[in-house]
């Protein structure tokens, strides 16, 4: 069988994993690309077997990255999360996660030249159109991945990454409130909709018969919870303008409750339709700027609620915590997010070529 090597670093980003691409390495077309990535990471397969994917939401996503031609900008990123158990590539929605590893993948490849101590790569992500500034540790101007900084669901520790995102607000539907509305009602269910970095829909999760507290597990064996929670992203997808959402990963979904370890809100956070193991990155973005928005439910679950223009609001999930660095103007449905921080970490785990089947190479060539 005749094989087809495409070059990628694989790699950790956050609480995710996956390989990187250089974007001229992948086929041009979209519909090419797309049976380029499925047959690298393995599926349809539900079990990814014959591919780099690892059977689960968050290690199934890829990371494409181009150098910029945008003015200000090092690089271009594109994120894809590759469906297991079907034939489809979504690249709707972005991944801060993933994003982590963009600013080591730009300096490992030299789309971006490495200083002494620290590099700032400035990102562009294509998914959400938010641009985001990547500080790098870079001592004797080589990428370190050793160093004391813990991102709560990664093993061990590792250097900082920082990510400083701006842009975020109205990432998909341009609007931080798509319906005008601070909360709403979808099936009986009290919701926030909120747009910042992600489309999400916000609930607590007392209103659904849970305290926020459950294990992933537990949420993850409870099938009458995600057939109620699939109606109510349905039409709340319909209400937020991104048409029928029907297989499509955004809106994503918030189980919101008060803090129990010492933080300031709690969120389960579905991918949708599964509990991450933590939490994403974007989606921490979006409910940190929905706890900002007074009348929220993200809001009225913060402990003490914080109204400041510039306020670290720190994160409960599943796996420990997240903090976000928020810098707002403005109030309610005025409220816009200047700057929203948050660190990271990542590792460089492997370097070379995955091996596409010729066939599928064949079939990528008759759909570009």
């Amino acid at each position: 069988m005749t094989q087809i090597a495409i070059p990628c670093l694989m790699m950790l980003g956050g609480t995710s994993k996956g390989p990187y691409f250089n974007a001229k390495d992948l086929p041009s077309s979209v519909p090419a690309r797309d049976l380029a990535l499925l047959a690298a990471m393995g599926s349809p397969d539900d079990r990814q077997i014959d591919g780099l994917g690892g059977a689960d939401s968050l290690t199934s996503k890829v990371a494409i990255v181009a150098k910029s031609a945008r003015p200000g900008v090092d690089v271009d990123y594109t994120f894809a999360q590759v469906a297991i158990g079907a034939g489809a590539v979504d690249t709707g929605p972005s991944c801060g996660n993933m994003l982590a590893g963009v600013g080591p993948y730009a300096i490992e490849t030299e789309m971006v030249l490495a200083e002494d101590g620290e590099t700032t790569v400035i990102i562009h992500d294509v998914n959400t159109g938010s641009r985001i500034e990547a500080i790098v540790q870079t001592p004797g101007g080589h990428v370190t991945y050793a160093g004391d900084a813990v991102v709560d669901g990664v093993p061990g520790t590792a250097a900082p990454v920082q990510l400083n995102f701006t842009g975020i607000t109205g990432s998909k539907t341009g609007a931080l409130l798509p319906t005008s509305m601070v909360i709403e009602d979808i099936q009986g269910i009290h919701v926030s909709l909120v747009d910042a970095a992600t489309p999400m829909v916000l609930i607590r999760a007392t209103d659904l018969g849970l305290t926020g507290d459950e294990s992933r597990e537990t949420i993850n064996a409870n099938a009458a919870l995600f057939t109620r929670v699939e109606a109510i992203r349905l039409e709340a997808g319909r209400r937020m303008g991104l048409g029928d959402v029907s297989g499509k990963v955004i809106p994503k979904v918030g189980l919101l409750a008060a803090p129990v370890n010492g933080g300031d809100i709690r969120s389960i956070y579905l991918t949708p339709w599964r509990a991450h193991t933590a939490h994403a990155v974007t989606g921490a973005l979006c409910v940190a700027a929905a706890s900002a928005i007074n009348g929220t439910i993200a809001h009225s679950l913060m402990t003490p609620p914080v109204d400041a223009n510039i306020r670290t609001i720190h994160l409960e999930h599943p796996s420990g915590q997240i903090a976000i660095k928020l810098a707002t103007t403005g109030t309610g449905a005025d409220l816009n997010v200047i700057k929203a921080g948050v660190i990271r970490t990542a590792r460089l785990i492997m370097r070379g070529e995955v091996m596409i089947p010729g066939e599928i190479t064949e079939s990528a060539a008759l759909a570009a």
